[in-house]
């Protein structure tokens, strides 16, 4: 029979995706999108997925919404990687940071062991709950948990509760620790898509700078496609289990910045990059670096797309999104 999946908040850089990889699994696709809100389906458009996707509406707020969601649909797999997810902002949005990332898996685990209790369940996790926590300069699995943001925090209920419900009813419940994963479709607000759209802007004329922080920042990034492979896989194990999902090299901001530019041919970039006091955090994260060894075993997962070609295809994404526009 044809399997069902789950996705929620599928609009943004990974649900596309994995809906996309999902769909050419045979599976059927259904994507959660937010009620009141004007959806934006560029990401979906840009995958040329968004008519093979069926959506459904939720409200936050309201448990009984889902809880009939979840008793019509009965998927046989529930991808949440429903979130606020904007590190920064989650010191001044601490409470919709809270609700979105701990209580929504809450209600959604819920809904499941009551009314669909063979689903089984993938809560994407973050690298952020080391913070700087490591085992010889590395994060696994057994790494100490040390979250430093109102966005860890609120990720390490997740993460717990995940557990809780796998060891206390035996439910299919896995977590993901994801470490930086990029695209041509990442938010516009990261700093990664916000180092590629400037330079286009830059290349454009139509603006001279990019304002950042810490160039120095180090972090285990890769591609989104690479990493939702790992996803899909990770439930259709024989057990559930958690996973480290990386890639195991570390690039610092400037690392960024040196092969992006250079793709449009500025060597020297530092005119043309500012560093703005008013984007850094009241604590600061400066290396993760994921090892990913569990993964690759028993997955038999192994990241394709290189640091490089990352880059260049997210630069060159922005790049043909303002000839278009212009």
């Amino acid at each position: 029979m044809r399997k069902t999946a789950f996705i929620t908040w599928i609009l943004w850089q990974d649900w596309p995706y994995l809906a996309k990889l999902l769909l050419e699994k045979g599976y059927k696709v259904y994507g959660m999108i937010r009620r009141y809100s004007n959806p934006n389906f560029s990401n979906t458009d840009y995958l040329w997925i968004t008519s093979k996707i069926e959506f459904v509406t939720w409200d936050m707020t309201d448990e009984n919404s889902l809880i009939n969601l979840i008793k019509n649909i009965k998927p046989d797999e529930v991808y949440n990687l429903a979130a606020q997810s904007f590190v920064a902002s989650s010191w001044n949005q601490s409470k919709l940071t809270t609700e979105v990332n701990a209580l929504w898996v809450l209600y959604l685990l819920n809904s499941i062991k009551f009314f669909s209790p063979l689903t089984k369940f993938y809560q994407a996790s973050t690298s952020e709950l080391f913070w700087n926590s490591n085992i010889n300069g590395l994060q696994n699995e057994d790494t100490p948990l040390h979250p430093r943001s109102p966005y860890a925090i609120s990720k390490i209920y997740a993460y717990w509760m995940t557990n809780n419900f796998k060891e206390s009813y035996g439910m299919f419940c896995c977590n993901w620790i994801l470490f930086n994963h990029e695209s041509p479709i990442r938010w516009i607000d990261f700093v990664t898509r916000k180092i590629t759209n400037g330079i286009a802007q830059i290349k454009f004329w139509l603006s001279d700078s990019i304002s950042l922080w810490n160039l120095d920042s180090k972090r285990d990034r890769w591609f989104a496609w690479d990493y939702v492979e790992a996803m899909r896989l990770m439930l259709q194990q024989d057990e559930p289990d958690n996973y480290i999902i990386s890639t195991g090299e570390t690039h610092s901001i400037r690392d960024f910045l040196t092969v992006a530019f250079e793709h449009v041919w500025i060597k020297d970039w530092n005119n043309y990059v500012r560093i703005d006091p008013a984007f850094k955090r009241p604590a600061e994260l400066f290396v993760l670096q994921g090892k990913s060894d569990k993964a690759r075993e028993k997955l038999w997962w192994e990241p394709k797309i290189k640091f490089e070609q990352l880059i260049q295809m997210m630069v060159d994404a922005d790049m043909d999104r303002l000839q278009k526009w212009k």
